[in-house]
């Protein structure tokens, strides 16, 4: 994987080295002779500077290659999934001792989970659903890992993700960031799809976080950890897999990965609380890291006399498409009736988390209401729901921890609309979203892209991979608008 270069550049090299994905116990850390000679019989032979002894006169080759070998260990400590025997024994003891709420007549899903499909979901979570199976699944197609990343004022919180690199070296790095109740699952889908090498469309390097409190990846224990500080997660855990230039998807972005990493760019993709943290690390990072995202959650203020007053004297006069018509009906269906779970995760988290991180069965009904509203009348298995809600509950923080976003995203003062960026951002409307605004409220200088779908809701990635993908794909793929955007990563085997 890497080129022959001059000793003009051996620096960079040094301090972009890419590192074994060995197991833990194998692992440089563990066996740090090993490999400091490993590496010096690498740039023997790729800087072709003779035996050796010779790099020995330079210490500040072995105090960067030293400081790289110990980030690089750090950030790719391989992660599988084991949830330990008596914690599935515990669930099944807890699902044993359920007690169902009564139901009125008729009631569907108007009131919330329909009775009868909790109980049904119940009872095979008790006796038929095969956690191992799916576990093993994970495994088998997610590679995963762990890093400790530092968080200013926080302390370090050891953060659990899916990093899948293409085949092809100039591939586009993505980062992908879910929202809740989502989670690293997300990406399974479209993983495959986004590192296809194909002359047709792009290729990407794709990196899913687990933000904390989520999944296996380490909650914080102090309050006030909101958008600022998920977004320096993200883009730290980028950084210390060696991709200094990204894109963002919300659901999480493109990450570049490159052994020589001159500048390396990122882009990133995002829906839900992705959307808004990729946002965030737009502003924050935008131009120097982050080269550019895309989200199936777009956000905008909407016009008023006072702000943007030429758009709203535009939204007088333009008429709207059917497309936003329904788009606005379905945007007011949520925040009259879908809501509410809202007002409760962003005022009393801790009130609820204890029906949360106590019953699985509160879990699973907190949940499923959420799975079959928020999408497209998505086919759901029984499985399906099971392996989502599981990850929850077997989750390192517990359940309760994921929704603390609400709350402190709530007390910093900040909206939805987020903070001001300006790097090129792509646009895809699925028409069961839970927030769906007219398509010129929306536009600027730097959206660059925008994809319209007859189907599809809540949970893209999910729900239809292989349209979110394909937008991705000409979002940066040859003669798309952000073609190029990280450099030297085009997507495409040179």
């Amino acid at each position: 994987m890497l080129a022959p270069i001059t000793t003009a550049v051996h620096t960079q090299l040094i301090t972009s080295f890419p590192l074994s994905t060995a197991t833990a116990e194998n692992s440089p850390l563990s066996h740090g002779s090993h490999m400091q000679l490993e590496s010096r019989v690498i740039l023997q032979d790729k800087l072709n500077i003779g035996s050796p002894s010779g790099l020995e006169q330079s210490p500040d080759i072995w105090r960067l290659l030293e400081t790289n070998r110990t980030q690089r260990t750090m950030s790719r400590t391989p992660f599988t999934i084991a949830v330990p025997d008596e914690e599935l024994e515990l669930l099944k003891q807890k699902l044993d001792l359920t007690r169902f709420p009564d139901e009125l007549e008729n009631a569907g899903r108007d009131y919330g989970a329909p009775l009868k499909d909790i109980q049904r979901l119940v009872a095979y979570w008790k006796d038929g659903y095969d956690w191992r199976k799916h576990e093993a699944e994970l495994n088998n197609e997610l590679p995963q890992f762990t890093s400790d990343i530092e968080v200013e004022g926080f302390g370090s919180l050891n953060i659990h993700y899916v990093h899948k690199e293409s085949e092809v070296p100039s591939a586009v790095p993505l980062l992908f960031v879910h929202g809740w109740p989502g989670s690293f699952l997300e990406v399974n889908k479209i993983l495959p799809l986004l590192v296809e090498e194909s002359p047709d469309h792009p290729s990407f390097h794709v990196v899913a976080v687990g933000l904390p409190g989520y999944g296996f990846s380490e909650a914080p224990r102090k309050r006030g950890f909101a958008i600022d500080q998920y977004a320096e997660v993200s883009h730290k855990l980028m950084l210390s897999l060696g991709y200094n230039e990204y894109g963002e998807k919300a659901f999480y972005s493109q990450n570049l990965v490159s052994c020589l990493m001159r500048v390396l760019d990122q882009v990133t993709q995002g829906g839900d609380w992705g959307a808004i943290i990729t946002r965030t690390i737009a502003a924050k990072y935008g131009g120097k890291h982050s080269k550019a995202l895309h989200t199936n959650f777009p956000v905008a203020v909407p016009p008023h006399p006072w702000h943007r007053p030429g758009l709203y004297l535009r939204s007088l006069v333009t008429r709207l498409t059917p497309a936003e018509k329904a788009g606005l009906v379905r945007m007011e269906w949520f925040y009259k009736e879908g809501r509410g779970y809202f007002a409760e995760q962003s005022t009393q988290p801790q009130t609820l988390g204890y029906g949360l991180a106590d019953s699985p069965v509160g879990l699973l009904g907190w949940i499923y209401e959420k799975l079959l509203n928020w999408t497209d009348d998505y086919p759901w298995t029984d499985d399906e729901v099971l392996t989502w809600i599981s990850i929850y509950w077997f989750s390192k923080a517990g359940p309760a921890a994921s929704v603390r976003i609400y709350y402190e995203f709530t007390k910093t003062g900040a909206d939805f609309h987020g903070p001001i960026f300006n790097i090129p951002t792509g646009y895809s409307f699925f028409p069961r979203e839970l927030r769906i605004l007219p398509r010129f409220w929306l536009r600027a200088k730097h959206v660059v892209f925008e994809s319209e779908h007859g189907r599809g809701g809540h949970f893209a990635a999910y729900e239809r991979p292989q349209e979110l993908v394909g937008d991705l794909r000409k979002m940066f793929g040859k003669g798309g608008p952000a073609f190029g955007v990280v450099s030297s990563h085009g997507g495409f085997r040179s």
